[in-house]
């Protein structure tokens, strides 16, 4: 893991194409401007986590929901 430092209106550039730019500091929060190209996804970590979740629990119930209906139709 690459660790910056970078003052209120500094921003870093990753791979020519995303900006991330340090709009505020409050306390223990800081505000983040990200420019990205609309072909790169930018989710907050915890919502990732979520999403993930939700996937997995969903493809479960999905092969679940597929092994009742094979055993139906026999």
């Amino acid at each position: 893991m690459l660790v910056l430092s970078r003052k209120n209106d500094e921003s870093i550039i990753i791979d020519d194409k995303i900006e991330i730019k340090i709009l505020g500091i409050s306390g223990d929060r800081v505000q983040l401007g990200i420019s990205a190209p609309k072909s790169v996804n930018v989710v907050r970590s915890e919502l990732k986590e979520t999403m993930d979740e939700n996937k997995n629990s969903s493809i479960t119930v999905s092969k679940e929901k597929l092994t009742d209906f094979i055993k139906a139709q026999k």
